[in-house]
């Protein structure tokens, strides 16, 4: 009745296991489908992002050409006017000689004009008789024909002076007139100019404008894309981490699907036992021979020695797990052979242990493995490690794992001693 009962309860804990490996599995499965789908649709996202980048960057390209072409031109506008201000102002300069010249012409001639109607009213005032006498005067026809020809030379010389000073008049007015029309010329494109250079500087302000705007959705774009590009990031850890989940949950479930099949081979072991036992109590006719046996299989168990408790040595020795493994060293931080772990973490608690896995399979006292408790010692051909119970030990494996816990039946088991 008692067999029949562990039976169950051995089955019923395999399908519990089995169950919660399932659910853990299906639960995990869905948070990994649930992080690839976030990952997919940030990727779509983020390529939808690049694309307006992409995009806002060659508008900005664009623009900027646009920009520099305008700020090419502005500068050239701005060079000319300068260059048309300088030549305004000679213009301006030109037209202050010539109106110097004109008023000073005009002054020359006016005195010539004055200066003759003097000679002209001297000589008509006096009359014909004066003209008649000045020349009836002369010593000779030479004389007189002289004085004849000097009259005439004073009259053609009045009127060509008053002539020439009189087209000097027409040209230096002529000349004056045309520099205000040219200068009149200039103001009107200098204002153009102007109006041009203004046009140009709201078109550029405009454009930087826009530039901005360009800039600030480019960060934003950017920004947009860092966010997508970090979800991914955290997608993919929840990924890596809800695997390393599961991993772990799968081999823990391999553990206790590992430790209930020990426990049903022990418990078959001890049923065979008893039955023998049984048989062996009824040979010599007794009915107490079957009730006496003892579930154990008669393995050594012997009591401990020391008040240590080989769960504190446990806890000890696993908080090591993950740190190197180093042949012939002894430190539980810096690396440790496996006997060099298993002398340190003993002589912690002040028990003495050699640095040797030969030597320490005659250490303590022995103990059958159905009868292993925490804290006793696993000895294998060439290594050794602790156990720390439901079927797995702690130890220094090898430089490639360092200190970890795995199956204590991985290999054949030579010896299992209690030094506690």
């Amino acid at each position: 009745m008692i067999r029949q009962k562990n039976g169950k309860r051995i089955i019923a804990a395999a399908l519990v296991v089995a169950l919660a490996g399932g659910m853990a599995q299906s639960t995990g499965a869905s948070a990994i489908q649930d992080a690839k789908d976030k990952i997919n649709e940030a990727n779509q996202q983020l390529d939808q992002t690049k694309s307006q980048i992409s995009d806002i960057e060659k508008k900005q390209n664009s623009l900027q050409q646009e920009i520099d072409s305008l700020d090419s031109e502005l500068v050239a506008l701005l060079l000319d006017i300068e260059v048309l201000k300088d030549e305004i102002s000679q213009k301006e300069a030109d037209i202050d000689q010539a109106t110097s010249d004109l008023a000073e012409a005009e002054e020359t001639a006016q005195k010539q004009y004055e200066s003759m109607k003097k000679r002209i009213r001297f000589m008509y005032e006096r009359g014909d008789n004066a003209l008649i006498e000045s020349l009836l005067g002369a010593g000779s026809m030479a004389d007189f024909l002289n004085r004849v020809e000097y009259f005439n030379q004073i009259y053609d010389y009045d009127r060509t002076m008053l002539n020439e000073y009189q087209d000097t008049i027409t040209q230096v007015a002529e000349l004056k007139e045309t520099l205000e029309q040219e200068q009149q010329d200039m103001l009107a494109l200098k204002e153009n100019q102007e109006h041009q250079s203004e046009e140009l500087q709201d078109m550029l302000t405009k454009k930087r404008a826009t530039m901005d705007d360009f800039d600030t959705k480019l960060a934003k774009a950017e920004a947009l894309a860092a966010q997508y590009k970090e979800t991914i990031q955290e997608q993919n850890n929840i990924i890596v981490a809800e695997q390393a989940r599961i991993a772990a949950e799968e081999e823990e479930r391999r553990r206790q699907e590992e430790e209930r099949r020990r426990q049903e081979e022990e418990r078959r072991r001890q049923e065979a036992a008893q039955q023998q036992q049984q048989q062996q109590g009824g040979g010599s006719g007794s009915s107490s021979g079957g009730s006496s046996g003892s579930t154990d299989d008669g393995g050594a168990n012997p009591s401990y020695q020391t008040n240590i408790s080989g769960q504190d040595v446990v806890n000890y020795a696993l908080q090591f797990v993950g740190n190197p493994y180093v042949w012939g060293g002894t430190s539980l931080t810096n690396g440790a052979d496996c006997s060099g772990f298993v002398m340190s973490v003993f002589g912690h608690f002040g028990i003495s242990l050699p640095h040797s896995s030969y030597a320490l399979r005659s250490c303590g006292r022995a103990v059958s493995y159905s009868n292993a408790q925490p804290g006793d010692l696993i000895c294998y051909s060439g290594h050794v490690a602790i156990y720390i119970g439901g079927g797995r030990i702690v130890g220094a494996q090898s430089s490639a794992v360092g200190i970890a816990t795995q199956n204590a039946t991985y290999r054949t088991i030579l010896a299992v001693r209690r030094v506690l």
